[in-house]
C-alpha cells in the first residue's frame, strides 16, 4: 500500500534530522580535531604569523658635564629586518633597498630568499634611511626602533669619555670604566603584527623603562674646551709631539677639564689610531723635572727649614759621586724662595741632601707619588717611585728636582692643589654621581681628603715663593695674568736617551703648573707639551697656554680680579725660561 503523504513528510523529515544530526556529529569531531587533539599545533602556526620573541636593548645611560650638559647620549637608529616569507618579489625588492642602504644586490636577495621568519637587513640606520625604506611600502620589511651613541661635542673630552663598538658596548674611557651602569637592560618579549605584517607594538615604549644609569661628571664644557683650544694652540705653535691640560678646584679635588691634543672624534674612532684614545693624563707617566722643586722645598720647609736660609748654588756646577749638576743659569747663593723662582737644580739638590733621603721618600709618597689615585679611569699608572732601600746616593738628589722618578699628570695637578689649598690631599674627582633612569641616586663621590701632607703654615710660605715665579725675573712670567696674584712653577725636563743611558739633548718635556687666586685659589692647572721644537722651556712653550686657561676661566666663572693689581705686570726677562 501507498504511503500517505503525511507518511512522506514525516520520513523526509525524518531523514533530514538524520542528515542533521550526521552534520553535527561531524562538526564536533572536526572541533574536537581541531581544539584537542591538533590545538598547540595550530596555535603556534597562528602565532608564528602574528606573534615573534623579540629581544629589546634598553638605551644606553647618558653622560653629563657637571652642568648637565650631554657628552654622550643615545638617538634612534632603527634596524632594517624583514620577514623573507612575506617576500612576493625578492629581485625586485632586494634592488630597492640596496639603493637606499648599500650593499650588494646578490647578498640582499641572499638574505631576502631565507627559509625562515627573521633576517636583519642593516643595523642601527640613520632615521632618514628608515623613512625612506617605509615609504618604500614592502610587505614583510620592517623599521623596528634601536638607538645607537652619539657625541654631541664630537672631539671634546674624547679621551676621557671613550667610545662604544657597533654592539654599545663600552671599549674606551669612561664608557669601559662605567659600562655596567651605562648598559641598558635587556628585556626579552613578543612582538604583535596584524593581518598584514604591520607591528603593532614597537618595543619603544619597553625601551623607555629598560635605559641606563645617568652618570654627572665633575667636567665643565665650557672649560674643557678653553683648555682644548689653548693646549692645541701650544703644540701646535712649538710643533710638539703631544699634550695634556688639566685644570681642577684645589679645594674639592674635581676635574674641571681633562685635556688632551692630539685629539679624535668618537663618533668615527675608526679613522683614528688607537694611540690617541688612550687618557695619557692618567695612564702614561714621565718625569716631571723642575716642578718637584715645589714639593721638596715644601717637604724641607716642613721638616723647619727657614724660609731665609742660605745655601751655596756653585755657581752653576755641582757634583754629586760620580755626577756633576748644572744650572742653566749659574747662582752663588740663593735662598729657597730663589730657588724656586730661578729654578736652580743645585739649590735643590742641596736641599734633598739637607733633609735625607728617608724624608724625601716620605714626602714623595705623602703627596701621592708612586700610588694610583683610585680615579676609577681604565688603566691608571701609578708612575714610578723606587723603594727607599734600592736608592743610591744620587737618587735623592735627581728626584728633588725631577728626575729618576715619574709621574702622571693626574698625580702632578693632585700634588700642586694640595699646596693651593693649605696642605690637604684630595682624592681627585671625576664622577659627581651615577643615576638610575628613575631617578634614583645609585652613588654619589664627594670631596675626600686623602690626608693633610704639610701644615697650612707651610702650603702658606711655599705659595709665596711660588707667586715669585711669575713676577719680574721669575721663569714663569709668562704666565701672569692683570689683576691676579698668580702662583706657579715652570718646567723644562730631558727625556731619557733612546737605546743609551742618560738623557737628551734634543728631546724635552715642557711643563707649567699652578694656581690662583693666591688668596682663595679656585683652580689649579697644568700644562704638558712633549717634546716641543726649537724652543722647550716651560716658561715660553706651557705658560702661555696656562695663562689662557686660566684667564678664559676666570671670565667665565666671574672671577673679579683686583683693581690694585691691573697695573701690575711683570717685565719678560730672555733668560727666565726654565
Amino acid at each position: 500500500m501507498a504511503a500517505t503523504p503525511y507518511e512522506k513528510i514525516g520520513l523526509r523529515i525524518l531523514f533530514i534530522r538524520f542528515f542533521l544530526l550526521l552534520c553535527l556529529v561531524g562538526i564536533v569531531i572536526r572541533s574536537f580535531d581541531i581544539q584537542i587533539l591538533q590545538g598547540e599545533a595550530l596555535k603556534k602556526k597562528a602565532e608564528n604569523t602574528y606573534v615573534r620573541g623579540i629581544t629589546i636593548q634598553g638605551d644606553r645611560g647618558l653622560i653629563l658635564d657637571r652642568h648637565l650638559n650631554k657628552l654622550g647620549a643615545s638617538i634612534d637608529a632603527p634596524n632594517i629586518t624583514a620577514d623573507p616569507t612575506q617576500i612576493k618579489n625578492v629581485r625586485q625588492a632586494a634592488g630597492q633597498l640596496v639603493k637606499i642602504l648599500g650593499g650588494s644586490q646578490a647578498e640582499m636577495e641572499k638574505k631576502l630568499s631565507q627559509k625562515r621568519r627573521f633576517a636583519l637587513l642593516a643595523s642601527r640606520v640613520s632615521p632618514a634611511k628608515a623613512d625612506a625604506v617605509k615609504k618604500l611600502n614592502i610587505v614583510g620589511i620592517y623599521t623596528p626602533d634601536n638607538s645607537k651613541r652619539f657625541y654631541p661635542n664630537r672631539r671634546l673630552a674624547a679621551q676621557v669619555i671613550g667610545f662604544t663598538g657597533k654592539d654599545d658596548h663600552g671599549l674606551e674611557g669612561l664608557e669601559f670604566s662605567y659600562n655596567d651602569f651605562l648598559e641598558g637592560r635587556i628585556l626579552k618579549t613578543q612582538e604583535y603584527r596584524d593581518g598584514q605584517g604591520t607591528i603593532l607594538d614597537t618595543g619603544k615604549n619597553k625601551r623607555n623603562g629598560l635605559k641606563g644609569c645617568t652618570i654627572v661628571l665633575s667636567l665643565d664644557k665650557r672649560i674643557q674646551f678653553f683648555s682644548e683650544q689653548a693646549l692645541e694652540q701650544a703644540v701646535k705653535e712649538h710643533r710638539g709631539k703631544s699634550g695634556m691640560a688639566l685644570v681642577m678646584q684645589p679645594a674639592t679635588g674635581e676635574l674641571l677639564a681633562v685635556a688632551h691634543y692630539p685629539e679624535f672624534n668618537p663618533n668615527n674612532y675608526g679613522d683614528f689610531s688607537r694611540s690617541r684614545y688612550r687618557n695619557r693624563a692618567m695612564t702614561d707617566a714621565f718625569e716631571p723635572g723642575s716642578i718637584m722643586k715645589v714639593i721638596t722645598v715644601a717637604s724641607a720647609i716642613e721638616r723647619g727649614m727657614s724660609a731665609t736660609t742660605i745655601i751655596n748654588c756653585e755657581k752653576g756646577n755641582y757634583r754629586v759621586g760620580g755626577s756633576v749638576i748644572h744650572d742653566t743659569h749659574p747662582h752663588t747663593y740663593l735662598t729657597p724662595g730663589q730657588i724656586v723662582k730661578f729654578s736652580s737644580n743645585i739649590g735643590a739638590a742641596k736641599i734633598a741632601q739637607d733633609i735625607g733621603p728617608k724624608a724625601m721618600h716620605y714626602y714623595l709618597k705623602a703627596f701621592g707619588f708612586g700610588t694610583k689615585t683610585g680615579i676609577n679611569c681604565p688603566a691608571e699608572s701609578s708612575g714610578v717611585i723606587l723603594p727607599l732601600n734600592r736608592w743610591t746616593s744620587i737618587d735623592a738628589v735627581a728626584m728633588s728636582f725631577g728626575q729618576g722618578m715619574s709621574v702622571t699628570a693626574l698625580q702632578l695637578v693632585s700634588a700642586v692643589s694640595a699646596i693651593a689649598n693649605g696642605g690637604k690631599l684630595m682624592k681627585p674627582l671625576l664622577v659627581k654621581k651615577v643615576r638610575s633612569n628613575s631617578g634614583e641616586i645609585l652613588q654619589e663621590n664627594k670631596p675626600c681628603v686623602v690626608r693633610q701632607v704639610i701644615s697650612a703654615k707651610t702650603a702658606g710660605i711655599v705659595k709665596k715663593m711660588m707667586a715669585r715665579v711669575v713676577q719680574e725675573d721669575g721663569t714663569g712670567t709668562k704666565a701672569a695674568i692683570p689683576g691676579y696674584r698668580i702662583c706657579g712653577k715652570t718646567s723644562t725636563a730631558q727625556k731619557a736617551a733612546r737605546g743609551k743611558k742618560g738623557y737628551s739633548n734634543s728631546r724635552y718635556t715642557a711643563a707649567f703648573a699652578g694656581f690662583a687666586p693666591f688668596d682663595n685659589p679656585a683652580l689649579a692647572i697644568l700644562v704638558v707639551v712633549d717634546e716641543p721644537k726649537q724652543n722647550h722651556y716651560g716658561g715660553i712653550v706651557a705658560a702661555p697656554a696656562f695663562k689662557d686657561i686660566m684667564a678664559r676661566s676666570f671670565n667665565y666663572l666671574n672671577i673679579a680680579p683686583n683693581i690694585d693689581m691691573i697695573a701690575a705686570v711683570p717685565r719678560e726677562v730672555s733668560h727666565a725660561a726654565d
